[in-house]
């Protein structure tokens, strides 16, 4: 994949895919259930899960019976998907990237992007979506995204910041996923596009916490220098502001729907 003309590394996730898929958080009930009531996904249609991780939005849409492609490059977290989600008639997993899925011209009623659309090279994915989609097909892009006003969230962009080379803000936050900036998904859809926002706070106990930011993409791998210490301040920030053992993360789910 490339990001700006930068080859972005698709080798991020390796070693994560176990933990990425314990402590990321799936999609509310809420999001999917907007989906299949007002964006007309249903039990018929053909999705193309692109970036699809270790199948976090790809395991709810096959629980509504779709169809689902799940196009993943990276082979840790496409083989924890498929450990995962075997048992599933409908789920094929595929080696792919969002700029070349392998799928035929023309047979997807849907698209979907769950929390990775900003590894894409936006105009090629746009034209990748183009050619596999059936006509009057959409795409649907899912975000979690820390409330970036919270105490909690502050603290731990500071933790990263101190300890993570490769760390440029969080992912979902701030200009990036706001529907009312700069038209960031202007030049992907192609006419107005429908926003869905639902609070999808997040509760975990220390180890998911401490977990939940070591399978960020930028987050230091056991070995690293500082490591330790990068974890001894994510505990120190858990019993900071948790409670009774438990942690609440502020957490928005952003969703965009349209058309290409």
């Amino acid at each position: 994949m490339v990001d700006g003309g930068k080859e972005v590394n698709e080798t991020k996730f390796d070693g994560k895919g176990s933990i990425y898929a314990r402590n990321r958080p799936s999609y509310p009930q809420e999001f999917i259930d907007f989906l299949y009531a007002d964006i007309g996904v249903n039990a018929n249609s053909i999705v193309a899960d692109i970036g699809s991780g270790t199948g976090k939005l790809t395991r709810l849409l096959l629980e509504r019976g779709s169809k689902v492609f799940a196009v993943e490059p990276n082979a840790d977290m496409r083989a924890n998907a498929e450990a995962d989600l075997r048992n599933y008639d409908r789920f094929f997993s595929i080696n792919g990237k969002a700029e070349n899925a392998t799928l035929d011209d023309c047979s997807i009623d849907f698209v979907t992007v769950a929390t990775a659309f900003h590894w894409f090279d936006k105009q090629a994915f746009k034209a990748e979506c183009r050619r596999i989609l059936k006509k009057d097909g959409k795409v649907i892009i899912v975000y979690n995204s820390r409330d970036e006003e919270s105490d909690l969230v502050k603290c731990l962009y500071k933790v990263n910041e101190k300890y993570c080379p490769d760390f440029k803000g969080f992912t979902g936050s701030g200009m990036l996923l706001r529907h009312d900036s700069a038209g960031f998904f202007s030049d992907f859809f192609t006419d107005d596009y429908l926003v869905k926002i639902i609070e999808n706070n997040l509760v975990y106990n220390e180890r998911g916490f401490v977990e939940r930011s070591l399978s960020s993409s930028y987050a230091l791998k056991e070995g690293d220098a500082c490591f330790l210490e990068y974890v001894k301040e994510l505990s120190s920030l858990f019993q900071e502001h948790s409670m009774n053992n438990e942690l609440v993360m502020p957490n928005i789910t952003h969703g965009y729907v349209g058309t290409v």
